[in-house]
């Protein structure tokens, strides 16, 4: 590129910001930012017409924004923002006795899964594997992998539902679990394949 058309990463970085502010939590502004130059600079030697540099930005720019959005999907507690009201929010990276009782009963729920969501659940969730890796790894196909972790979310969540009554906040977090009676619990019963 020429010098005359080439762009400061401070510019870029203005231009980008509001774009990217409007997309993820307040926190996660800045992170993003540097995800995306980290990523055009791989990028940017494919780049054929300098005219392209803005839409190719931007590209960049909504690929890491959604890439930061299944992040905090895939580990809420890590990425959990402290309360606007004030209040310090509880310490991320330590769970409350709650979550820690349901991650302790947890095991054995997915344990108890068919064996292919069982692997597919394993894999992706609990070993934090992408599922483009947990694919590779199982030699399926990505779109396979997908449905597999998606019908064992719901298989586990069936089991947890039968099993225990479980409460949430408006957050997500896990505010009490109760086992139901042992006589109503399926996850022992569940069958093997599907």
């Amino acid at each position: 590129m020429e010098r005359d058309t080439r762009r400061a990463p401070e510019e870029l970085a203005e231009r980008l910001r509001p774009f990217v502010a409007r997309r993820v939590p307040p926190g996660d502004v800045d992170d993003v930012l540097q995800d995306v130059f980290l990523r055009m600079q791989r990028g940017l030697e494919n780049l054929e017409d300098e005219q392209r540099l803005l839409p190719f930005l931007y590209r960049v720019a909504r690929s890491a924004i959604v890439e930061n959005h299944r992040q905090r999907a895939r580990h809420p507690l890590a990425c959990a923002a402290p309360e606007a009201h004030g209040t310090p929010a509880q310490d991320s990276s330590e769970p409350s006795p709650i979550e820690q009782e349901l991650a302790a009963y947890l095991l054995s729920y997915v344990a108890a899964l068919p064996s292919p969501y069982r692997e597919a659940l394993t894999l992706t969730e609990l070993e934090g594997l992408s599922q483009q890796a947990a694919a590779d790894a199982t030699g399926i196909s990505l779109s396979g992998m997908k449905s597999r972790v998606q019908r064992g979310r719901v298989k586990l969540r069936e089991l947890l539902e039968a099993c225990c009554r479980i409460r949430v906040d408006a957050r997500g977090r896990v505010i009490a679990c109760e086992p139901r009676d042992p006589s109503d619990c399926r996850c022992r019963s569940a069958p093997d394949d599907d």
